[in-house]
């Protein structure tokens, strides 16, 4: 089962986000941290991440920028300098519409840069759309992905 990594802060929008995955059936995971070095400990699998049978590699990372402790951007940096994460598909799903972030999350690699919907019908439609673009139909991620993981230390495919 393909899952997508929810970075994201705030308990509404991460309740919200979770009812619209289960809308869309099982054919998706789900998985949520509260900031952004949280994210950065599940994509390097440190400490309690390293169980990759419960903390599996996202297929997707779904990004805030306002975030506490580190920001989406910082993240999506650390994402992009990493050899083991850098080609992960990073879709920015923030409240900020400024002009200045968007740019600078095209800069920094996002793949996508979203508005969160104020509406659950329209998140839920997102959702799906997640679904059936990134994780149905984009298959270069998948490919990166088994390119990317080290075969053994210190050894790169």
């Amino acid at each position: 089962m393909k899952c997508v990594l929810y970075a994201e802060d705030e308990p509404d929008d991460v309740f919200f986000m979770e009812l619209a995955f289960q809308k869309m059936g099982a054919s998706a995971r789900l998985l949520t941290v509260r900031d952004g070095a949280e994210a950065i400990a599940y994509l390097s699998g440190d400490g309690l991440y390293a169980d990759r049978a419960r903390y599996p590699s996202p297929n997707l990372v779904l990004l805030d920028l306002k975030m506490p402790i580190m920001n989406g951007f910082d993240v999506l940096k650390w994402i992009r300098t990493t050899p083991s994460a850098s080609s992960l598909p990073v879709v920015v799903l923030t409240s900020s519409g400024n002009d200045t972030d968007k740019s600078r999350a095209a800069l920094l690699g996002a793949n996508g840069y979203l508005i969160k919907p104020s509406h659950p019908d329209k998140l839920a439609e997102l959702a799906r759309v997640f679904k059936e673009y990134w994780l149905e139909n984009d298959h270069l991620s998948d490919e990166s992905l088994q390119l990317a993981k080290p075969s053994a230390p210190g050894i790169w495919r």
